[in-house]
């Protein structure tokens, strides 16, 4: 059984545990949007940074109401790339664009190194919250998780007028944000851009999600999609229809014959075309970087990738 935004709504509780997915009480109903954010964007286009940085990570304990926020911010900083992220390392010279990455069911801010890592040494300051009720598919289809993240990026934007604090004028604030995520994690990112729209948001990649709704007021963004096409858990055919849904510019990455998660591994035959297209979409969308934009359909495609892309 595969989940899909129309028909998740209608499972039980034993229909629900038959995914491993825990759900508390009944399906919530979708709920209202979130009144729009405003969006003061205006970057200007300059070509990201050509080589990998070393990566520094910080520990904050956020909330939003009741919620607990635990997030790890990761960030560029001076040194040797590679190897594990220096807590409270000093931030790089640069003002560098902010792209958050939300986790899958059962994980937390740890679970997704490849790619919280590779963002921050690309030159992106990533927000990675670890969502407290982290097994819980009904606060995703309820929105929590995408009000969650909006939140996050609240807090890591006011760190850039925060008197002290070292990511103080490291920040491009004009640019807009990224958003990213996989899994429980890309439906809330599509929620950003659907039921739960947040303005700031100038990019999104859900990787492996379901249509979470059509896109509400006059939120835009930039948003590629990446999923397996034999994916037993999210279903294929309900992301096609979000990426139906939404207008251009738009693309969509499908690893041929890949199941729900295996092409976000390094190792794996077509990792490669998910980390450059990825990093690529966020150059692009986030820098203005024209040379990033150029490089998507040669990153993508192999022989195990199909690439679509719509331009605006």
């Amino acid at each position: 059984m595969s989940v899909t935004r129309r028909s998740l709504l209608g499972l039980g509780a034993a229909g629900a545990a038959s995914l491993g997915l825990a759900l508390l009480g009944t399906a919530p109903a979708a709920g209202s949007p979130a009144p729009l954010l405003s969006r003061p964007r205006s970057a200007t286009p300059r070509q990201a940074p050509t080589e990998p940085f070393a990566v520094g990570v910080r520990q904050f304990s956020w909330s939003r109401g009741g919620r607990s926020l635990f997030t790890k911010v990761f960030y560029p900083t001076p040194g040797s790339p590679g190897g594990q992220p220096i807590p409270d390392a000093p931030v790089a010279d640069g003002v560098f664009p902010v792209a958050e990455f939300s986790h899958g069911m059962g994980c937390n801010s740890d679970c997704y190194a490849s790619q919280t890592h590779e963002l921050a040494s690309a030159g992106f300051v990533c927000p990675a919250p670890s969502f407290s009720d982290n097994t819980n598919i009904g606060s995703v289809y309820g929105g929590e998780w995408s009000r969650d993240v909006s939140e996050v990026i609240t807090r890591t934007l006011a760190l850039n007028d925060a008197s002290g604090d070292p990511l103080a004028g490291h920040l491009d604030t004009a640019a807009g944000v990224g958003v990213s995520g996989h899994s429980m994690g890309g439906m809330t990112t599509h929620g950003l851009v659907s039921s739960w729209p947040d303005d700031r948001v100038a990019a999104a990649v859900p990787i492996a999600c379901v249509d979470m709704g059509n896109p509400t007021g006059e939120a835009t963004a930039n948003v590629l999609f990446i999923h397996g096409d034999r994916d037993p858990t999210c279903d294929y055919g309900s992301a096609r229809q979000a990426y139906g849904e939404l207008a251009a510019p738009k693309a969509f990455l499908t690893h041929l014959g890949a199941d729900h998660g295996s092409y976000l591994v390094p190792g794996f035959p077509t990792y490669q075309q998910t980390r450059d297209t990825f990093l690529d979409w966020f150059r692009w969308s986030l820098y203005g970087d024209t040379a990033a934009h150029d490089r998507l359909p040669t990153g993508a495609s192999s022989g195990g990738t199909n690439w679509e892309f719509v331009e605006a």
